[in-house]
Order: structure tokens, then C-alpha cells, then sequence
């Protein structure tokens, strides 16, 4: 039940209004307990009702950090937190900093197997190879939830750090228990399970909150520039949004399908209070502004807020108009039925923000109807506009529902698994014969799986010359300067032919790539004119030709987007079947990890560590080949894996994520290694 804005007013000024003023006025050995208890009656009055007609499991709890008034509801139950474990995961960098193990101004480097999906800014627009400082990761990871940046500054602490603290705190119920969309890293997996990236309880998050508020986590300073990143989150969403204007809060958010969270500190004019919603198990699933969990949360901080401020109340028309500096879907409908209902439409774009256009349309709209010409839309501005149009045209409710589905066909029971991949193909590791495949000949993009033949061109020149490798090349401007997943060597920086291989096949050397391609290609091309770069290309293209690969064309050495770059499955899996016959190629792409010394102009030393991309490495049977992500292409991946004897190679073209690449791929090995087993 929510009372309307006079209804509810009276309730609060009855219950509240003299008591708040008795708290502020009155010494602790007189009325404070008594009215305490008539505060902590009247926050259940209002909030009981909220959560009992919520439809999911609620978890809430109140705290008034300036008189110590309560409301508590399930707030000892573990409930997933989404996106509000990083509240916890900052404490903890600022935990590590204030040690002296991490410093705010450490450069941070963004690689292209880093980038994971959902919200954030970092894996859409940012290439592989930004630098970053950690105090920016960390302003990212709790401004807009950038799932990629907050597993950066996982990297930089560890899994378990999180959770150490949160235990030394006496929040043993708060843990993070992997990275984001990194199910693979979990370091709890029934945890993991049951809550997702991570858990908590409403009291602990309540408790962390206080603590924040009162400079007790860390420094005071270090508190500040917390309190500040938690303030800079733009979101209206949840808490925010039927707060008045200019109500400042700090404060983080979760979202999942089924569950919805929020906690923070609304910093009133009656004084700092401390509220966490967290729900699950939500009937409303709906990603829209108006979902429940997320309109309980709106709902229950207006409550807090109105109950503890009754003198700032907003009059009741001021609650029911929508005005300039509204955003969302709501103010997105308003500017299309605008543009419809207006003669001549008034073309104003339908971007979600109410700002001067939309209100000049609006009053052009009043004047018109002969409303009363405000600029905000009220009830009788919404009458006249009539039903809101939406993004696409809803026909008649009673045509809707009386529409009948024919559905199609059960899924067969036979054949290959489902995947996510665009194209795919398996095939006899020693042949490079395709023995199965779904669009195995299509022309795709291949991203990084192109650095295959980039190697198998140097350790193919390596098997007829082996002291090569130990030949030294010497970064050059372009080669550092070159985009994407890099393996970090600087212009000038030299190191064998042998140890960049492992930075090229590793962690994906772009950079790398075309260092060989400007060493190799005069040599493969047996020429001394011409840009040695683009002989190493027509090197590649007249090696695709003789293994066969028919759809297949090089334009780069690394499998950055470029047109007329673009494979096959079936042809990396004849691509791939050759390299891995080569020693040295199969030992590098098998290699887990791999430290190096290079050595830079005038004779200083400097020490890399590369990774290998491939995931599968860490499961027993697998052993290569290489990993490829990019916009154009998806995430792909050819792999090789044994058992029983029989190595099969398969390859996954455009899996709708990089998780998706590894599960694509075992599925499919399990699949085939079945046929096998059969005689089939």
C-alpha cells in the first residue's frame, strides 16, 4: 500500500513530526528512547506494506546514522549482490592502497581478453592496449558498473583479498566469489551458483556503509575520495530516483534478471541515513524502468527519506508532472508521441532527456489544446496527448491477445549441440580433415586466429634455419604503435626471435605480428625492394594457397578488423592441423605462461610476463592453438584436444562472448569424441 502525497503526509506529521524535532532538541537521558521507538514504528508502517506486496524475496534494513533509529527486515539473509559486491571490492583496493601495496597512480593496461560483456564503457570503446591509472579503473568501476574495469582491479588484488577483509570486518556474509562474467575464476563455485558474483546480507552492507560515512575503513582521506566515486554514479535508477532534486547520495547498484540491489547513504538535511535493499527470486524479470525490484527501491529510499524530512515535502503537484531534466523510457515515449500528435510535428529527436526542446515542444503542444502553458506535463497534458506511442507500433490489446502462434517443429534429438558460434568445423588433428562442421566453408572474420599462420610462417622458416631463433629483433615505431592486444614491448626494445613468439601467440601480440612481418618479409619474399611488411602479407596469402585454404585472405599479420580479411572454419582447421606438426609452434601455443627479459636503447633491462589467452589449457587433454576477439568477428577459437588416443582440432567462429567460445567448443569435443566412441 503506498498512501497518496496528502494522505501520507499527515500519517508522517502525526507519527514523526514532533518526535524528530523532540530528538534533535532533547538530551539522551530524556525522550530519546521512547521516541526512537515511535520513529522505528513509523518506518515499519510505511515500509512493511512495500515489501509484503513485493512479489520476490526482500531483504532491507534502515539505519538513521544520527540518531541510531532502525528498521530491519530479513537482514541477516545472504542475498546476491550483482554489481554492489564492487562497494566492497573498492573498500578492499583501498584497503591494499593504504598498506602500501597498491598505488592509486599504477598503469593499468587494458588487453582485449580482459574486455567482458554488460554494463560499462571500456570493452565497446576502448581499443586493447589503453593505459589507464588504477584511480580511474576504480572511478569506472563504481560511476557506470564497467564490468571490465572492475575485473582489472580484481587483478590487482586477488580473488581472495575481498573476501580476508570482509571477514576481518565481521561481514563474513559479504563475498565476492569470481570476476565478472568470469564464472571460470570462481573461487566458490556452489557459492557461485546459488548467488552469482557475490553475496551479502542487508546489516553487513548497512554496517560497511556506517563505517564509510564515519572515516573508519580506511583514512579519512581515502574515506573522501570513496565517499566521491560512490557520489559520481549517474544512474537515476533505484534510490535516486523520486528522491527531490538536488538530494545528494552516495550509493551502488545490482542488477540481474532476478535480482535487484541498492545500498547507500542519503545525506538529507535531517542527516546522513544508511538504507540496502536487496531482493531475489523476483516474479518481475522485465529489463525496463518500471520493474518492481527496482521501483521497490525508488519507493522504500522516498519513504525513508519523507519520513525523516517531513519538512521538505514536495507539493502534490509537483509529484505528478514530468519536467525538464527527467530522463528514461517514459520521457522517450512522451518525445515520439510528441513529434506524432503535433501539426506540423515538432521533430524533436527521442533521446530520453527532457531538456529545452522537449519542454518547447511541450508548450507549443499546451498552447495548441489550450492548456495551461508550464512546460511539464501534468494530468491534463496526458490526457490530451493520449496513449504514449512506443518504439514500435502496439496494435489493439483485444487484436494482441486473440493472435494465435503456430509453433514450430520440437528440437531433433539426434546430431551435433547447440552453440552459440556463427560457423564451426572438427576435424582430425593429424590430417586436418573435416569430419564435421556447420557452415565450415563461409567466409568470416577471423580476428586473431590470423597470428596462426603469422607463426606457422616463422617456425616454418625456423625448421629449415633453427639459428634464427636466436637472431635478435628490435622493436620498431610502428610495430609498438600498433592497436589492440599487445605484448607490451616499447619502440627500440630488442629480444630472440624465439622469446616473441611467446609475446606473438600469448597474450596475442598485435604488436608483435608485425615486428616479424617487418623482420621476416624481405627474407620469405627473397626480395631487397619493397615494404618487407607487405611481403610477409603475400607470404601468408601464397601459403593459404598451397595448404588448400580456399576461403581464405590475409590483408594484416594480427586480425584486426580490415575488409577482404576474412577465413573459414574449415580452412583454420587445416591451417591449424600443420602448425601443430611443428615442435616449436605446439610447444609455445601449449605454454601456459611465459617470462622474458628485453632490452631496451642505451642497455636498461626490463622483465614481461606474458599469459596465455587460451582458457583451456587449464583442463587436462587440451594443448593450443590460439584465441581471436573482435567486434567483426566474435569471439573465436581453435583448439586442439586429446583422449583416448585421438587428437581432434576444433575450430569456433563468432561464439557470442568469450565465455560462450569455451563452453561452444567443449560441448562440441564432447559431442564428437561420443561419435567417435560409437563408430560413427
Amino acid at each position: 500500500m503506498i498512501l497518496n502525497p496528502r494522505s501520507k503526509q499527515l500519517a508522517i506529521l502525526a507519527l514523526t513530526m514532533g518526535t524528530i524535532a523532540v530528538l534533535c532538541a532533547s538530551s539522551p537521558t530524556t525522550a530519546k528512547e521512547p521516541a526512537n521507538e515511535q520513529v522505528s514504528a513509523a518506518l515499519a508502517a510505511q515500509l512493511q506494506p512495500l515489501i509484503d506486496a513485493h512479489q520476490g524475496v526482500v531483504g532491507v534494513m534502515v539505519k538513521d546514522l544520527k540518531t541510531g533509529v532502525e528498521f530491519r527486515h530479513r537482514v541477516d539473509e545472504p542475498m546476491p549482490t550483482a554489481s554492489l559486491i564492487k562497494f566492497p571490492i573498492m573498500i578492499a583496493t583501498y584497503q591494499a592502497i593504504e598498506r602500501g601495496d597498491l598505488k592509486l597512480d599504477r598503469k593499468l593496461t587494458l588487453q582485449e581478453e580482459d574486455k567482458v560483456p554488460g554494463s560499462g564503457i571500456l570493452t565497446e570503446h576502448f581499443e586493447a592496449g589503453t593505459q589507464m591509472p588504477l584511480k580511474n579503473a576504480i572511478h569506472l568501476m563504481m560511476a557506470v558498473s564497467d564490468n571490465t574495469a572492475t575485473n582489472l582491479v580484481i587483478d590487482q588484488l586477488g580473488l581472495e583479498a575481498t573476501n580476508d577483509l570482509m571477514e576481518s570486518l565481521g561481514c563474513p556474509n559479504t563475498k565476492l566469489h569470481a570476476k565478472v562474467f568470469r564464472r571460470d575464476t570462481s573461487i566458490a563455485p556452489e557459492r557461485s551458483q546459488r548467488y552469482g558474483l557475490g553475496s551479502t546480507t542487508a546489516a553487513e552492507m548497512v554496517k560497511l556503509l556506517e563505517s564509510l560515512q564515519n572515516g573508519e575503513l580506511v583514512s579519512q582521506e581515502a574515506s573522501k575520495l570513496m565517499r566521491e566515486q560512490m557520489s559520481a554514479i549517474g544512474s537515476q535508477a533505484k534510490f535516486p530516483r523520486l528522491l527531490p532534486d538536488g538530494v545528494k547520495l552516495i550509493h551502488k547498484t545490482g542488477s540481474v534478471s532476478a535480482a535487484r540491489t541498492d545500498a547507500g547513504i542519503i545525506l538529507s538535511p535531517h542527516g546522513p541515513i544508511a538504507l540496502c535493499v536487496l531482493t531475489e527470486k523476483n516474479k518481475d524479470q522485465r529489463w525496463a524502468d518500471d520493474n518492481a525490484g527496482e521501483m521497490l527501491c525508488s519507493h522504500i529510499a522516498k519513504e525513508v527519506y519523507d519520513l525523516f524530512n517531513p519538512d521538505e515535502q514536495p507539493t502534490s503537484d509537483d509529484q505528478k508532472v514530468l519536467k525538464e531534466g527527467a530522463n528514461g523510457l517514459l520521457v522517450e515515449a512522451l518525445q515520439r508521441t510528441l513529434n506524432a500528435r503535433t501539426n506540423p510535428s515538432v521533430g524533436i529527436s527521442v533521446d530520453g532527456d527532457y531538456g529545452p526542446g522537449t519542454q518547447k515542444a511541450i508548450i507549443a503542444f499546451q498552447t495548441a489544446n489550450n492548456l495551461t502553458e508550464r512546460g511539464q506535463v501534468g494530468p491534463e497534458t496526458w490526457q490530451a496527448l493520449g496513449t504514449l506511442l512506443e518504439e514500435e507500433v502496439v496494435p489493439n490489446p483485444e487484436i494482441v491477445n486473440a493472435e494465435v502462434f503456430e509453433k514450430q517443429p520440437a528440437d531433433d534429438l539426434q546430431g551435433p549441440p547447440f552453440v552459440t558460434a556463427k560457423a564451426w568445423a572438427i576435424g582430425d588433428a593429424t590430417t586436418g580433415e573435416l569430419l564435421w562442421g556447420h557452415d565450415a566453408e563461409k567466409s568470416l572474420d577471423m580476428a586473431s586466429t590470423t597470428k596462426i599462420m603469422t607463426a606457422f610462417l616463422v617456425t616454418s622458416y625456423a625448421e629449415k634455419h633453427p639459428e634464427v631463433l636466436n637472431e635478435t629483433i628490435t622493436f620498431s615505431k610502428r610495430a609498438d604503435e600498433t592497436s589492440g592486444s599487445s605484448a607490451r614491448i616499447r619502440a627500440g626494445e630488442s629480444l630472440t626471435i624465439n622469446e616473441l613468439l611467446y609475446g606473438l601467440l600469448l597474450p596475442s601480440g598485435n604488436d608483435a605480428s608485425v615486428a616479424f612481418a617487418e623482420h621476416f618479409g624481405k627474407r620469405l619474399a627473397e626480395a631487397q625492394d619493397g615494404d618487407s611488411y607487405d611481403h610477409f602479407i603475400t607470404a601468408m596469402n601464397k601459403t593459404a594457397n598451397r595448404l588448400g585454404m580456399k576461403h581464405s585472405q590475409f590483408k594484416n599479420t594480427h586480425g584486426l578488423t580490415e575488409e577482404n580479411h576474412h577465413t573459414s572454419a574449415a580452412d583454420l582447421l587445416m591451417l591449424g592441423s600443420r602448425a601443430m606438426q611443428q615442435p616449436l609452434f605446439r610447444k609455445v601455443v601449449s605454454t601456459p605462461q611465459h617470462g622474458c627479459t628485453v632490452t631496451g636503447e642505451g642497455g636498461y633491462k626490463r622483465n614481461l610476463l606474458w599469459k596465455n589467452t587460451n582458457r583451456l589449457l587449464k583442463i587436462e587433454g587440451y594443448g593450443g592453438v590460439k584465441t581471436g576477439t573482435t567486434n567483426a568477428a566474435g569471439s573465436c577459437l581453435v583448439s586442439q584436444g586429446t583422449r583416448d588416443g585421438r587428437s581432434l582440432i576444433v575450430v569456433v567462429l563468432g561464439s557470442c562472448c568469450t565465455d560462450a567460445r569455451y563452453a561452444d567448443s567443449k560441448n562440441l569435443y564432447r559431442w564428437a569424441w561420443q561419435q567417435l566412441a560409437n563408430g560413427e
